[in-house]
């Protein structure tokens, strides 16, 4: 009877110890891994229908997770979109946000993020996370600008907006590779440096869950891959270059990308790893847009169209897509919402959390996007549901991108009613944010 006694109680004890660990290991916070690369074209991926260039790393995360097909960057050129990300917020909300983009030049030397816009990082940390960014910065050029200053607890990359793939030196033609606020002369390729410094941060000992913001220049000029000569100078930055030469770049990306997601199997982390994939802006030059028209700096599709895959095993059914459209802003109130951070009231997002969609607990909803350009050329759009309002210096359009992604019939005056209300529901959005500044 007592044998019996204590077999019944080691079941009991047993049953409450795998009912603990489980509630545990369910209230975890999940690492966030933010893969953002730069200037890649909406179709130089095979899983978003390229045909040109081998990426079996990305089809392979695609094919684990769910793609977005209408996915947008908050603007057509690098540092609006990445201000959009760090605070949530459209990138003309914030003073640094309306450089197009932000250049070593001395006018724009003293712009930049400061911890007056409370950036994602800084949630993150508040909420319990470390936080590392490894890669591009070109957020700010002064100390109360650079990452440490703006919740990145670990940085290693770059300050300015490109930089040689192998001396290093950025585009104001000086050295420019940080390891948090020195600088550090490794030998390497820029990609695999990026790639190797993420694979250490993720395998290194973490007391908390950890945000990583992974920060790809490739595709981004110079054009060099690996094992090519340094520039002499970064006067020559976007000469040369070839369709090989973008291969090869796109090449060493994927890999990298590929190594990461082994070590996180290794390490099996991958189940509580929420990984998201997207881009700066539309591809330029060797790159395959797809289907749209045009390119970065623009505000056609081509200019704003980009790849965006989020995975998390067990979470997340894999194999699936969605024509949900969605901006650089909602990876922000994505990220904060499964990381249980809280937004500052004082700067409420513009994105929205898309885990309901991801998790497939939400249908597709119509959702309104605003984009303008200013210092190098004349922009203006507005997408609402299947329709777009764009405006390219004096000259107006309405597309129907549902029938019509490449932007070729021009409908304003076949649906005038439709044209302008989108008209006027842009010039209300743009009463609420800051005033361009001039170049």
């Amino acid at each position: 009877m007592i044998e019996h006694s204590n077999r019944c109680n080691i079941k009991i004890l047993t049953l409450y110890i795998i009912f603990f660990i489980s509630i545990r290991m369910q209230a975890q916070p999940p690492n966030i891994i933010y893969i953002m690369t730069d200037d890649m074209g909406y179709a130089d991926l095979g899983c978003f229908g390229g045909k040109k260039i081998s990426t079996p790393a990305l089809d392979k995360l695609a094919a684990q997770g769910i793609k977005f097909m209408h996915s947008y960057s908050a603007a057509p050129v690098c540092t609006p979109t990445r201000v959009a990300f760090m605070t949530g917020r459209y990138p003309a909300r914030t003073p640094v946000g309306l450089m197009e983009p932000l250049t070593p030049n001395k006018k724009d030397s003293t712009i930049g993020l400061t911890k007056d816009y409370p950036s994602i990082a800084t949630l993150l940390k508040d909420a319990g996370y470390s936080t590392a960014l490894i890669g591009k910065w070109h957020l700010g050029f002064l100390a109360e600008n650079k990452p440490y200053r703006n919740g990145i607890e670990y940085f290693f990359g770059f300050i300015s907006g490109a930089a040689d793939y192998i001396s290093h030196k950025g585009d104001g033609r000086k050295h420019d590779l940080y390891e948090n606020d020195k600088l550090v002369y490794p030998a390497g390729y820029i990609t695999d440096l990026f790639t190797l410094k993420s694979i250490e941060y993720i395998k290194s000992p973490h007391k908390k869950p950890f945000f990583l913001s992974l920060n790809y220049t490739a595709p981004h000029w110079p054009w060099q891959g690996p094992g090519d000569l340094a520039y002499e100078d970064s006067v020559n930055f976007r000469h040369g270059g070839s369709p090989e030469i973008y291969t090869a770049m796109m090449k060493s990306l994927d890999d990298g990308i590929g190594q990461i997601m082994q070590v996180l199997e290794d390490e099996k982390l991958s189940e509580n790893t929420i990984v998201i994939f997207t881009n700066d802006n539309g591809g330029e030059s060797y790159s395959d847009n797809g289907p749209f028209a045009k390119g970065k700096m623009t505000l056609w599709e081509g200019g704003i169209r980009v790849p965006a895959i989020v995975r998390w095993p067990g979470k997340i059914q894999a194999g699936i897509a969605t024509q949900q459209n969605v901006i650089t802003m909602d990876w922000t109130a994505t990220i904060l919402a499964v990381a249980s951070a809280k937004p500052n009231p004082e700067f409420a997002l513009d994105g929205i959390d898309l885990m309901p969609v991801c998790t497939g607990n939400q249908k597709e909803t119509e959702r309104t996007f605003y984009w303008r350009t200013f210092q190098r050329a004349k922009q203006k759009a507005l997408r609402q549901g299947n329709w777009k309002y764009l405006q390219v210096e004096n000259e107006e359009y309405l597309f129907d991108l549902m029938a019509d992604p490449g932007e070729k019939n021009n409908l304003k005056e076949l649906h005038s009613e439709i044209f302008n209300r989108l008209k006027n529901e842009f010039s209300k959005w743009e009463q609420t944010v800051l005033q361009p500044i001039p170049l």
